[in-house]
Order: C-alpha cells, then sequence, then structure tokens
C-alpha cells in the first residue's frame, strides 16, 4: 500500500512537471529571445528561459566574460609577482543558472552526433587534453559568452562565425 501511495503521488509529480514543461515552452515559442538562445546546441528551453528571466537582453554585461563570471564559470585567478595562476572555477554568481548551463555543456560533450560542427570539433579536442568535468564546464563558460552575444546583438546563433568566417 505504501508503495502505492509512492507511485501515486509520483505520478502527481510528473502531471505536474509537465504542465510546467508545456508552460516553459509556450514561452519560449512566444519570447523571440527565448527562440533564438534555443539555436545554440545545450541550450533548451528551461535555460533559454531562466536566462532570459535573471539577464533580461544581456546589457547589464559589457562582454561575455562578464556573464560567465556573473554565473560562477571562469577560473579564479591567483597573482603574485606579476604571474598570474589560474585555478578551479570560482562558483560565485547564480548558482542555478551555472547547473543549468553545466548540463546543458554535458549534453553537447556526449549527445551531440554531428561532431564535425566547429563547437563540437572544439569540445573533443579539449577533451583530449583535460578531464571530462573540465571540459564541461569549459563548454558551459562557451555556452554562455555565446548566449550573451545572441541576447546583445539580437542575431540567431550561427555556427560559422565560431570559426571567424
Amino acid at each position: 500500500e505504501l508503495i502505492r501511495d509512492m507511485a501515486a503521488e509520483l505520478g502527481e509529480l510528473n502531471e505536474r512537471i509537465a504542465v510546467f514543461d508545456a508552460e516553459i515552452k509556450e514561452l519560449e515559442r512566444n519570447d523571440p529571445d527565448m527562440k533564438r538562445l534555443t539555436e545554440i546546441p545545450g541550450i533548451g528551453p528551461m535555460i533559454a528561459s531562466a536566462l532570459v528571466a535573471a539577464v533580461g537582453d544581456g546589457q547589464a554585461f559589457a562582454k561575455g566574460r562578464d556573464l560567465s563570471a556573473w554565473l560562477g564559470l571562469v577560473p579564479r585567478q591567483i597573482s603574485t609577482g606579476g604571474k598570474a595562476k589560474l585555478i578551479g572555477i570560482s562558483k560565485r554568481g547564480n548558482s542555478y543558472l551555472r547547473k543549468l548551463f553545466i548540463h546543458g555543456a554535458r549534453t553537447v560533450l556526449h549527445l551531440v552526433k554531428d561532431r564535425s560542427s566547429p563547437l563540437a570539433r572544439w569540445v573533443d579536442k579539449l577533451k583530449l587534453r583535460r578531464h571530462g568535468n573540465v571540459a564541461a564546464v569549459a563548454m558551459a563558460n562557451k555556452l554562455a559568452r555565446i548566449a550573451w552575444a545572441v541576447l546583445t546583438k539580437g542575431e540567431r546563433f550561427n555556427q560559422a562565425a565560431l570559426l571567424g568566417v
């Protein structure tokens, strides 16, 4: 009986989650910023809605690195004697968005089928040199910077721009 009650409660939670998911997808269909953001690999309606809700059009940040720093996705820097040493990510800033971006980056690392895109090639090379978790955070940092550019410029995501073409 206890398991039956728990299964019923789980079913109710799944129904509530489905309602919220449908609401977020509806928001994404009606918001041009969210639409453009979801064209970026690894960024879905959940990340797009949270980012737009938190930063709006991104004009509060002078550059993409500032947004990444606000999310806590950039390495901390320790300087002494004019020599800078980069250590782990700062983990300061918006922990919810940071977590979403890292999970989105993990999908790009593992689930993206087209490994010939510039973004996938870059992360594949990075995975050869670094641990998978480090690559995921680096990818999340890149996604945040791309998202900032898409928001502030009002343009769609362009793979060719990553090559400098």
